[in-house]
């Protein structure tokens, strides 16, 4: 695989908790107003430009983007952002309890992506990659990095510890106790070299903002009639990460209403697809299984019968809307259903509860994670797995480095 050093934005030493920010699409509005609150060095303002505009303010509207302008230019003018003075690349740890991850900062080509060497797993909105595609043709910036990763290679890893041995340039604890540490590599072309030998890099989180920064590069070039490959929108920004590293939590589903059913008349239908125990623990303990939460009790459900010769049916999310979601509730497409809401698997199950409790959900369902090696067979593959079916944790921090254009 081909990966690029390059010349980022990043924020001045001792700035960067001020300034590193969770990916635009982890929280809303009003919980990134709150987080970004006192602090104007906070990339929130950056990747949601909407919480510096009045109150309902359309998250599309010309003035989000002319924000977004004003602000990015005003965070170089400030130096919350400065660029270094020649192309490298970056080893970005992370720490969420006991948990470790590696990854290389790098940029990726746009044409990989096209020609699926970049591989895909999921479907993406068309409004919310118009967003970020709009995000970046605004700024000729990448505002968050992509999570990618690769089959894990013995001769990366060993150059990476040897790096950590080095003094980080970004080391912090954020607010919500992931650890971030970051060293910069001046001498890329070990690492550079070493890529070559990786075959695909799979898209682990960041579909949209993949999609995003293929189609400004495509407009870039089509709006160049001298484009010649070498220039700097051919690229953008991701961090690789070795397969065996990563953490993938579940993705949770609430939904709105029974269709109809009462309590009792939902649950006898349930129990024709599934094995229902009454009382069973919030987290279910391996695939084939779920958690139903219904009425403020829990119930364990499984099943024997998933299909082997599919990848993707074999998914517990796939047979909770093949079994139970579209015959009892008819529940179609998951994108576009208003009554189903999807609950990553940080927030816990206390949170599933508490939607169901206050009375505007009807019942809740916890998942059992997706494996990475799952995610890479089915995008090997060429299929798509159903929407939001991988949370992956930690996540990795908007504006401590930035590729622009």
């Amino acid at each position: 695989m081909r990966i690029k050093p390059f010349e980022a934005l990043r924020p001045q030493k001792g700035t960067e908790k001020d300034v590193a920010s969770v990916p635009y699409d982890v929280l809303n509005t009003e919980e990134a107003i709150e987080l970004s609150k006192g602090n104007p060095k906070s990339f929130l303002h950056i990747v949601r430009p909407e919480i510096d505009l009045p109150a309902g303010t359309d998250m599309y509207s010309d003035a989000v983007y002319n924000k977004l302008g004003e602000n990015f230019r005003q965070f170089v003018a400030d130096e919350f952002l400065v660029r270094e003075s020649s192309p490298c690349l970056y080893v970005y740890k992370q720490k969420m309890g006991d948990h470790e991850q590696r990854g290389i900062v790098t940029c990726c080509n746009v044409e990989d992506y096209e020609n699926d060497l970049i591989l895909r797993h999921e479907k993406t909105r068309q409004d919310k990659e118009d967003d970020r595609t709009r995000h970046v043709e605004t700024i000729k910036a990448n505002t968050g990095p992509v999570f990618l990763t690769y089959k894990e290679n013995d001769f990366i890893d060993a150059v990476v510890a040897e790096i950590e041995k080095s003094e980080p340039l970004f080391d912090f604890v954020a607010a919500d106790g992931i650890g971030h540490t970051v060293w910069k590599v001046e001498d890329t072309a070990e690492l550079v070299s070493l890529f070559e030998a990786v075959p695909v890099f799979y898209v682990a989180d960041g579909h949209h903002r993949s999609a995003a920064a293929a189609r400004a590069g495509a407009q870039a070039k089509a709006n160049n009639p001298n484009h010649t490959g070498d220039e700097e929108y051919n690229w953008y920004e991701a961090v690789v990460f070795p397969a065996n590293q990563l953490k993938i939590l579940p993705y949770n589903r609430v939904v709105k209403d029974l269709n109809g059913l009462s309590e009792d008349e939902f649950l006898g239908k349930v129990k024709d697809f599934f094995h229902v125990v009454e009382g069973a623990s919030a987290n279910p303990e391996c695939a084939n299984s779920m958690s139903m939460y219904l009425a403020g009790k829990w119930y364990g459900l499984s099943w024997s019968d998933a299909p082997e010769d599919d990848p993707v049916e074999a998914l517990d999310v796939s047979y909770l809307a093949t079994n139970l979601l579209n015959p009892i509730l008819e529940i179609g497409d998951l994108r576009t259903t208003k009554r189903v809401d999807f609950i990553g698997g940080i927030r816990g199950t206390k949170e599933l509860e508490k939607r169901v409790d206050s009375g505007e959900w009807a019942v809740a369902f916890s998942m059992y994670e997706v494996s990475v090696d799952q995610m890479m067979a089915i995008a090997d593959a060429g299929c798509i797995m159903p929407p939001k079916s991988t949370w992956f944790e930690p996540k990795l921090r908007s504006g401590l480095l930035v590729h622009s254009f």
